[in-house]
């Protein structure tokens, strides 16, 4: 895993970066390697492919984040890229598999609601998406408004949003 997030740190290659993050988005399956990666700066590693790298590589970063979300001490390290996470799923193309990643991580950031205000912003953007979106966008989106909704201080956010 360190080897992983050091080659990460050493590559501009994309085609490396993506092998690299769908590698560690994998070992995160196992709670263990969750608080390794965290352990060595992994999470902030992994996040700062979420600017200034292809698509594809930002892509497999928010999955592997949204693997590393599962630990409530990496919730609280990869909180601080919220509003990033929120920039890429407006700016992705729709239904692309990037606004995909973006609202699968929101999903797990949106369980509890330490988070729902890192997303205030973002509401129209998920009420479009439930308009214009796929199936499989529709339903992501609607995960991320139910636990939204889960959350009285949200209310008046859902429902004053304009689309």
């Amino acid at each position: 895993l360190q080897k992983l997030i050091h080659l990460l740190q050493a590559t501009d290659d994309p085609l490396i970066q993506e092998q690299a993050l769908i590698t560690l988005s994998n070992s995160a399956a196992f709670s263990v390697n969750q608080d390794i990666i965290r352990n060595l700066d992994g999470l902030s590693v992994i996040g700062g492919m979420l600017s200034g790298c292809a698509p594809k590589v930002k892509e497999k970063a928010l999955n592997a984040l949204n693997n590393l979300s599962m630990n409530i001490k990496n919730q609280e390290e990869i909180q601080v890229y919220i509003t990033q996470v929120c920039r890429s799923l407006e700016s992705a193309p729709l239904n692309s598999g990037l606004q995909l990643a973006a609202l699968r991580l929101l999903t797990n950031m949106s369980v509890t609601s330490d988070y729902h205000h890192k997303m205030i912003n973002s509401i129209p953007c998920f009420l479009r998406l439930l308009s214009e979106g796929i199936e499989r966008t529709q339903i992501q989106v609607l995960k991320v408004l139910v636990n939204l909704s889960a959350n009285p201080a949200m209310t008046r956010h859902l429902l004053r949003a304009q689309v």
